[in-house]
């Protein structure tokens, strides 16, 4: 059985290694090759990706793609996504063309504000704690002065902060909701270190304020953490063209598909089932940038769910019409992105990410990625009322399971030339392989 273990932390990466190996792999030889082969080769690149975190033994790898002819507010653009599902690529590269030759993506910033809260609970009398709140709200912050004056220099800091009573929904549960303004930072750090220096204030200026008795005095501060849920940190991305112009097969008329179309994002609207994939499709496009870009996509998924809840029920993240004969394709996300800080400053990849677009600001950076979650959305939605979603990813798929399968390079060709004319499930690819082999 195997034990824990004491100081891991402290041992060297070849110590980490030769113990985890040890204890937890059946051939440790083969394991230490492996994660041996994934460590660049480049010893100072290295050192960086060790420093990312902490207990590194090794570096995983995803692919870093490209999809290009992206028309963004009149300017073309090639779009760096890191990945690992089939299609995505060229899902998003398909519509970026299809919309190219039809006026592109119009995108709209709707707003960049991002919040962060000190909760704390309160047992006494809340006419009081609205009083003492107006009246150490100046100091507030004046006291994190010394966190915010190079943000406020830039035209960012503290926008508002308000004492918002909880006691409906957890008793004595009281919160000072904050807004900020961080610019061309996510700002994760830059409020959570303004939240906590308004909690240290809090506590002790409530020690003397006259009106309070001595237990009203003891305010307890439970935690002061930004929330990831931005919904008033939002861009707007669409498309829209003639219906006439909306061809795409000779099986359907324009105006079929751009019906189905609105269809199937209606069923979205109204079907949670079929929303949560619906949404896990724009977040296929989305999420393939933000990890690209270095910024936090755990982040960005969960502010992007709870806005499709915000109204009561889960429902779709894009919107379709059809109005005086144009097809209206859009969507509105929150997005909390960062183009300074982080990794965006360290990782190669990440600088050289920043490079291909162009060097964004944040507010530039929301609207390729919103960009990017659409055309993915769009060419999900376009394959499911036309052809069916299976026959493009399969094929985009087919490589992985030739790979699986051990197949040299002039089989993958001739399975691939194969595959161009029948369809390719994943049982057909197996049985083609087989009947190959022999």
């Amino acid at each position: 059985m195997n034990k824990p273990v004491e100081g891991f932390s402290k041992l060297t990466k070849d110590q980490k290694i030769d113990w985890l190996t040890a204890n937890y792999t059946q051939d440790p030889e083969n394991a230490k090759a492996v994660l041996h082969r994934y460590w660049n080769t480049d010893a100072k690149i290295q050192q960086l990706h060790d420093e990312f975190i902490e207990n590194t033994i090794t570096n995983y790898y995803l692919p870093f793609g490209i999809a290009p002819n992206f028309l963004i507010n009149d300017k073309l653009y090639a779009i760096p996504m890191a990945i690992e599902e089939s299609s995505v690529v060229a899902a998003a590269s398909k519509a970026a063309k299809f919309w190219l030759s039809r006026g592109g993506f119009k995108t709209t910033i709707l707003g960049t504000e991002k919040i962060g809260q000190v909760h704390f609970m309160y047992s006494g009398d809340t006419e009081k704690l609205t009083s003492f709140f107006e009246s150490v709200k100046p100091k507030l912050i004046k006291e994190a002065s010394s966190i915010t004056q190079n943000m406020e220099k830039r035209g960012g800091g503290i926008s508002h902060i308000e004492l918002r009573d909880q006691t409906q929904k957890l008793t004595n549960y009281y919160q000072l909701h904050c807004t900020f303004e961080t610019l061309d930072a996510m700002g994760a750090n830059f409020i959570n270190s303004c939240l906590e220096s308004f909690a240290k204030t809090l506590k002790e200026e409530a020690q003397t304020f006259t009106a309070f008795t001595e237990e009203e005095r003891n305010i307890e501060v439970v935690m002061s953490i930004l929330s990831n849920y931005v919904p008033n940190c939002v861009v707007k991305a669409e498309v829209s063209c003639p219906v006439d112009e909306f061809k795409v097969s000779e099986q359907m008329s324009s105006r079929q598909f751009a019906e189905k179309m609105v269809r199937a994002v209606n069923i979205a609207k109204v079907e949670p089932y079929r929303a949560v994939t619906h949404n896990k499709g724009i977040m296929n496009g989305i999420d393939a940038v933000v990890l690209a870009t270095g910024n936090d996509f755990r982040a960005i998924e969960a502010a992007a769910h709870a806005y499709a809840a915000k109204d009561g029920t889960y429902s779709s993240l894009t919107h379709a019409k059809i109005e005086n004969d144009t097809f209206y394709f859009w969507i509105e996300i929150p997005l909390a992105l960062g183009t300074v800080g982080g990794l965006t400053s360290l990782h190669p990849l990440v600088k050289l990410a920043m490079e291909i677009l162009g060097k964004p600001s944040a507010k530039e950076l929301m609207q390729i990625v919103a960009v990017a979650g659409l055309a993915q959305n769009f060419a999900a939605v376009r394959s499911l009322v036309t052809t069916g979603i299976q026959e493009g990813h399969m094929k985009m798929h087919l490589l992985n399971i030739l790979n699986q399968l051990g197949a040299n390079e002039a089989e993958k060709n001739t399975l691939i030339d194969h595959f161009k004319k029948n369809t390719a499930t994943h049982s057909a690819v197996v049985e083609a392989f087989q009947k190959l082999r022999k």
